[in-house]
């Protein structure tokens, strides 16, 4: 048996709704998209929602919104995709990396406040494999700094936290703006392509427009009017549209959302059961203020362990299981060895920064070397799961 690491839950239903794109006639950025809009607003509570072509385009408009630019700072993590710290190079900024909780997977609350300089325009999170950061901290230290928090959620569609006593889905968004991803290994795909979230009215038009090269007037006012609409282009922006294929793909996807992390959890939960006195891995528990979508599913490599990382992977390999290991650093990447980041705190020594490695960031760096991801998706049958299960038994 072989089983991967992820497969897109896709089917007739998804192929039904593209085909009746295609044969209006209408397959760019269009009334699916709206209409996607509108509908992922309310799945995750959000009063606006402006539908992108990736999560990194989202992150780089978010930015350019807010006027961020050629010598700024940008708070974040590196422990996270490759596409959080390049969003902050896109437009000229420096991010400046903070390390994790290894409770959370995410950005360390505790470590914000020494990160933050004289040019820091924002802090981005990063809501890791689905968990989500504990935000509550960083939004109130960055209200009384008038800094702006923006979430990565490109993971955690349809993640929880307790906020104010109340479980609130990721994405209200609770810091100013929080974006999401499509891409096949999250929750909901179309193929690819990104939302953003707002509470902010006239925030969510301006994105609008940049999104659309500055167009003043949206392609679906201008052809349902009845009367004669020229549009102008306001400031000089950017394509980051999405298609109506793409949107009515998303809508099929987001009318079932529930359902998929209900699957997702009952996963989660029978790992966690089976595995919880493994000798070699160490199963995750979410925090009691969380409920994560499980995105992945991380273990961790107990301390001492008699196999390597490298080994666990390979054995599982050896099984027709596809696993990978922790989630990469972005300092630690050849693209990030040239001084073009920063740590939080007071700098470490440099000969370490341009070796890719940080004291201020072990956490991360053990996090990425001390866990391995294993399967778990929508659609994951029982003899699969089983198969998993059994393959990680093995290791013992």
């Amino acid at each position: 048996m072989q089983v991967p690491i992820v497969r897109p839950f896709l089917g007739d239903a998804e192929a039904d709704a593209v085909a009746q794109v295609v044969l209006s006639g209408w397959v760019a950025q269009g009334p699916e998209v709206a209409a996607f809009e509108k509908e992922f607003a309310a799945a995750v509570g959000a009063p606006h929602a402006v539908a992108v072509s990736s999560c990194t385009t989202a992150l780089e408009l978010c930015y350019r919104v807010l006027g961020i630019g050629l010598g700024d700072d940008i708070v974040t993590v590196s422990h996270s995709f490759i596409a959080t710290a390049n969003s902050v190079l896109s437009v000229g900024a420096r991010p400046v990396f903070v390390d994790i909780d290894p409770k959370t997977f995410s950005m360390d609350p505790a470590r914000v406040e020494a990160a933050l300089t004289p040019k820091t325009r924002a802090i981005v999170v990063a809501h890791q494999l689905g968990f989500p950061c504990e935000l509550s901290a960083i939004v109130d230290l960055a209200a009384k700094r008038r800094i702006p928090v923006i979430e990565d959620a490109a993971c955690a569609l349809g993640s929880e936290i307790q906020w104010k006593g109340k479980w609130q889905r990721i994405g209200r968004p609770h810091g100013f703006l929080a974006c999401f991803s499509f891409h096949p290994r999250k929750i909901i795909t179309t193929g690819d392509g990104g939302m953003i979230t707002t509470a902010d009215e006239p925030v969510a038009l301006r994105l609008r427009r940049l999104r659309q090269h500055g167009m003043s007037v949206g392609s679906t006012i201008r052809h349902g009017s009845q009367r004669v609409v020229f549009e102008s282009f306001v400031e000089p922006a950017y394509n980051c549209r999405m298609t109506d294929m793409q949107a009515a793909m998303g809508r099929t996807q987001l009318s079932i959302l529930d359902k998929f992390i209900a699957i997702r959890r009952t996963l989660a939960h029978r790992y966690h059961v089976l595995l919880k006195d493994h000798p070699i891995l160490t199963a995750y528990t979410e925090p009691d203020w969380m409920r994560a979508n499980y995105q992945s599913y991380p273990l961790r490599i107990r301390p001492g362990s008699r196999l390597s990382q490298v080994e666990i992977i390979q054995h599982m390999l050896d099984r027709g299981v596809a696993c990978q290991r922790g989630v990469g650093n972005a300092h630690s990447e050849p693209a990030y060895t040239n001084g073009i980041w920063t740590c939080g705190g007071e700098p470490c020594d440099p000969k370490l920064h341009a070796a890719g490695h940080c004291d201020r960031l072990r956490q991360s760096e053990e996090a990425r070397d001390g866990t391995i991801l294993v399967p778990l998706f929508h659609g994951m049958t029982d003899a699969e799961h089983d198969h998993v299960i059994g393959a990680l038994r093995a290791l013992a």
